[in-house]
């Protein structure tokens, strides 16, 4: 069999950086200042420059990150906060933790991202939050969601994990990064992320002051002075180590989602014209930073061709196998905000390819020409 290629080569961008990489570390170790200092001040910095008018607050993790951008909206257990029904546990194991409730709403099919329509019929007196989740690297449809939002006096709390460096074009022409839009962005900086650490880190964003105070609050055992605590909180912070390494990486932010969506235009070249695949739909209102690229697989053949690419050492993932009102953690825990038929569907037919910044060329036209011999011979 030919050489597996990776579903990500963290090591192959590593290389290119290594130089920067390698200094960045070293002065965090002569510093001996481990835990906050120069290193996360200057990336939280570097970072709220790239987003534009934004506090930017570092944290652990991006599970992290959603918890503390709700606890910091004072809401009260049993208040409904809505989220997709196809996306990753985290954005909605949050909402169950801290005693609120989720409401699952369906996805769009071309985007995979929260309807606003589905959020506006899910809304109820109990409602106080929505979390959109720009899945797979392509903003929301922002503007009727934040319209229904601002209508209703919601909040809108951004999962902008997976499309850190998107832009989303409001119907006036004017731009804006993706998870600075709604009243608190969160992203992760899990090593796999388009913007990504040597191990786990998070971050929120607001541009409302308070909320960004509270938010650190939270973050630091609730004070603000040491040992003198006005609020509950947790301990959740990002460590200078990956600071340095995300300082650096941030440099080359852009560059690495122009990689993404060269590779991206190479896959749905090939692969557009297939029939019983589809490939991934970019939206006028959105650039796409693909995180994922996501194919889908119709008449029950997603996992044939799985078994297929696996069989030739290309790896493939299935992000995700159960949409969350299948899940067993929710059930009783959970309203239903509607019909859920595309989240289901999507769950049969998403497979995500091979995705990263150091995808070559050779080993696209090797993906490609695996799958285009599947569809021919299944």
């Amino acid at each position: 069999m030919e050489n597996s290629i990776p579903m990500v080569d963290l090591h192959g961008q590593y290389l290119k950086i290594k130089a920067d990489i390698d200094s960045a570390l070293q002065q965090v170790i002569d510093s001996s200042v481990f835990i906050g200092g120069p290193a996360v001040q200057d990336f939280s910095a570097h970072l709220a420059d790239y987003l534009g008018d934004t506090h930017v607050v570092t944290c652990a993790n991006g599970t992290d990150a959603l918890q503390l951008a709700l606890m910091a909206l004072d809401l009260h257990r049993g208040d409904e906060v809505i989220v997709p029904a196809f996306t990753y546990v985290a954005s909605a194991e949050v909402i169950a933790l801290l005693g609120l409730t989720p409401v699952l709403v369906d996805v769009d099919p071309a985007t995979f991202n929260v309807s606003a329509d589905a959020v506006a019929e899910a809304i109820t007196p109990r409602t106080r939050a929505v979390i959109p989740v720009h899945l797979f690297g392509q903003s929301c449809d922002m503007e009727p969601l934040l319209y229904h939002c601002n209508d209703r006096h919601l909040y809108v709390v951004e999962d902008n994990a997976q499309a850190i460096g998107a832009d989303y074009t409001f119907s006036d022409g004017h731009t804006a990064k993706t998870g600075t839009m709604g009243t608190i962005g969160c992203t992760s900086f899990f090593p796999s992320k388009n913007l990504g650490c040597y191990g786990d880190g998070g971050a929120l964003y607001t541009a409302d002051t308070a909320f960004a105070e509270r938010i650190r609050m939270a973050a630091n055992h609730g004070q603000r002075v040491k040992y003198h605590h006005d609020i509950i909180g947790c301990n959740s912070r990002l460590d200078a180590m990956q600071a340095a390494v995300l300082d650096v990486k941030l440099r080359h932010l852009d560059e690495y989602n122009t990689a993404r969506r060269a590779a991206a235009r190479r896959y749905t070249s090939a692969l557009g014209d297939i029939d019983g695949l589809v490939c991934p739909t970019e939206m006028p209102f959105s650039t796409h930073v693909y995180h994922q690229y996501t194919l889908r697989i119709a008449d029950h053949r997603r996992d044939q061709l799985k078994d297929w690419l696996a069989g030739h050492g290309i790896p493939s993932m299935i992000y995700y196998p159960l949409p969350l009102h299948r899940q067993a953690a929710f059930q009783g825990l959970c309203r239903i905000g509607g019909d859920l038929t595309t989240a289901e569907r999507l769950a049969d037919e998403v497979l995500s390819l091979p995705m990263h910044t150091e995808l070559a060329p050779d080993q696209q036209d090797r993906i490609i020409d695996t799958i285009i011999q599947f569809f021919k011979t299944h």
